[in-house]
Formats: structure tokens, sequence, C-alpha cells
């Protein structure tokens, strides 16, 4: 639905608020994620001595910026998306298509992953699973607890895009550009 706006609601821009500052503050994730690789290539080739925290940093950092990135792309319909039929339709139809979509789909898939991630969590924090190399990183858990906070905040998008997608079909016509 690229290029169709959507009204907002008192839902949709409180929700949107937190999220984009989550969103803001995570995309610094890159950044060290960044830093941390040039100063593990300079360890490695330069000073011949490889680190496995640094590896393991690696790709803790993308994980969690990756998750996070999820909600966010939502919130701001930047996500990939396929509108082979929808989009030859009429925006009123293309809002009904993503309302079923989104109820019938993303929803429940929240839904699974939130009550399969759980135990999975909840066992390696009773663990304290820490990471199986040499020299690793501790705290397991922590990345793994990151997979049910990044799709609770991929419920509150849905949410909020939910809030919207309603008050679009609910404003009179003429509101919504005639739609």
């Amino acid at each position: 639905m690229q290029g169709l706006t959507l009204p907002e609601t008192r839902a949709s821009r409180a929700i949107d608020a937190v999220l984009g500052r989550i969103g803001r503050a995570a995309s610094w994730l890159w950044v060290v994620l960044l830093a941390v690789i040039v100063s593990n290539v300079a360890l490695r080739y330069v000073f011949g001595e490889g680190r496995i925290e640094f590896e393991e940093l690696q790709w803790h950092l993308n994980s969690v910026a990756f998750l996070v990135a999820i909600a966010y792309a939502y919130q701001v319909d930047a996500h990939i998306r396929i509108d082979l039929v929808s989009s030859r339709l009429h925006p009123r139809a293309q809002v009904w298509i993503e309302l079923y979509g989104t109820l019938l789909l993303t929803l429940p898939f929240i839904v699974v992953v939130l009550v399969f991630a759980m135990p999975f969590v909840a066992h390696s924090w009773s663990v304290s699973e820490i990471s199986p190399s040499p020299g690793g990183l501790p705290f397991r858990w922590f990345l793994k607890g990151v997979l049910p906070g990044a799709f609770l905040m991929l419920l509150l998008a849905t949410l909020s895009r939910l809030s919207r997608l309603w008050a679009y079909l609910a404003a009179p016509r003429s509101e919504v550009g005639g739609a």
C-alpha cells in the first residue's frame, strides 16, 4: 500500500512515538557493529590476534539491530510486500485486504512466535546459558530475550497499523480522498 496515507489515531500516535524512539536508538547499533567489525579485522590482520568475543559480539549486535528493525520497518511501512493483485485495486479494497491479512496472518504469526519464544528464553535464563565457545560471551539468555521483546514491539506496530486501517475504513469517504 505504498503511497496510500492512512489517518493517525490517538493509539497510533502514542505507539508510533515509542517505537520511533526505540528504532532510532537501536539504529546506532549498526554504527557500533561497524566499529566492532573494524576492530576485529584490525586485531586479526594487523596484530595477528583473533578475539572470539568480538566475533560473537558481531552477531549479537546484528541480531538485536535486525530484530528491532523489523518492528520499525513495519511501523513506517518500509517492509517488503508483493502487491501484484491489490496494487490494481481501489484504495479501499487495498485497506480491506491489508486488514484481513493482518488479522489472519500477521497477528497469528506474532502470537505463535511469542508462545514458543517465552519457554526458549526462560530455559536459557534458568540455566544461565553462556556461549559454548571458550572465551565467548556470557548471558546468552539476554540475546534470546530480545526475540520476544522484538515481537512485542512488532505486535505494538501491528496494533498501531490496525487502528489506522480501521480509522480509514470508518472515515467518511470524502475525508479519505473519496476512497
